[in-house]
């Protein structure tokens, strides 16, 4: 197997996965089916560095990088530092109180997929009270710029916010891509006040993922149902970036600059420490990455936090 289609393994084992069984592997095209068994843990983590200026630092090895889990050292199996194809969803909130902002948020929506590498797989949702697919079904992803620009106007502003629903329906439709990595951007100018999942469930379900969380919050003051708080906790816990626009004209540089991170993000990947013999252990396990290279400067690593760690029940033998 080459090494792009050991990657797309590993990334989706996903941070925290488990493999007992048998997996069937995407093939690479033209290729033959393949089957992988694996019985070990691997915990991939998309990685963001940065200068003491605020630039992305590109150029670093493997040692230039130090994993902690629960403040233990780690041992880095995987890495990877190229500008590989993502899995993209863009989330645009379209409720009523969009409306006077939609213009800019479209004309930042579509810079960001013009800065893109041209292969990622992307798919819109635009949401209010219901989240509704950008693209024609059954068509879940694109490439294609008109395509994609047709799902961005596709929404109509109008009714409350379901954000929590909106970002689940995200994480479901990443699972559903093909690309090594997955991220979403979410655009909203409030916080939830008509979804039918719960804050808690979104939370926990990000916990388990492998996807980097940005958001963008463009808040009026005077909005009752504004809530940065639940941006700022799906950006911090998945890895991502949290951003506060002070003016709409703000929105275009904000989306050129997540397209920029995305392409610039380091892979890592290590097996974690199993629980002993006999014993099953769940839970969020905490994760730290220092990045030094000497020369460099001072650096900051930026991944998630956490991830949950949900061992299978082993069952008692008879």
């Amino acid at each position: 197997m080459n090494r792009r289609s050991a990657l797309r393994f590993l990334m989706a084992a996903g941070a925290g996965s488990v493999f007992d069984r048998a997996f069937a592997g995407s093939p690479a095209d033209g290729q033959d089916n393949f089957i992988l068994h694996s019985e070990t843990r691997l915990v991939l983590l998309d990685v963001s560095v940065e200068n003491r200026e605020g630039g992305f630092v590109s150029g670093l090895t493997r040692e230039n990088f130090r994993v902690y889990e629960n403040n233990r050292p780690q041992e880095i199996t995987v890495f990877a530092h190229n500008d590989l194809p993502v899995t993209i969803g863009i989330l645009v909130d379209e409720s009523r109180s969009m409306s006077p902002k939609r213009p800019a948020v479209l004309t930042a929506a579509l810079t960001f997929i013009g800065e893109s590498n041209p292969a990622d797989q992307i798919f819109v949702l635009n949401f209010n009270e219901r989240v509704k697919p950008g693209l024609t079904p059954p068509q879940l992803f694109s490439d294609n710029r008109q395509e994609l620009r047709d799902a961005l106007f596709r929404g109509v502003p109008e009714g409350r916010t379901a954000l929590y629903d909106a970002v689940m329906d995200g994480l479901n439709q990443l699972r559903l891509g093909q690309r090594d990595k997955k991220a979403l951007v979410l655009i909203s100018d409030g916080g939830d006040n008509a979804s039918l999942h719960t804050r808690h469930e979104t939370l926990r379900r990000i916990e388990s993922s492998v996807a980097t969380i940005y958001t963008v919050g463009i808040f009026d003051m005077e909005d009752q149902d504004r809530d940065p708080n639940i941006l700022k906790q799906l950006a911090h816990i998945s890895g991502g970036r949290v951003y506060f626009p002070a003016d709409v004209t703000e929105m275009v540089p904000v989306c050129r600059r997540i397209a920029h991170e995305i392409r610039e993000r380091y892979t890592l990947g290590y097996q974690p420490a199993s629980p002993p013999p006999g014993k099953t252990e769940k839970g969020l396990r905490s994760i730290r990455v220092d990045a030094v290279a000497p020369g460099r400067g001072s650096l900051t690593a930026r991944t998630r936090t956490s991830y949950r760690y949900d061992a299978p029940e082993t069952t008692p033998q008879k």
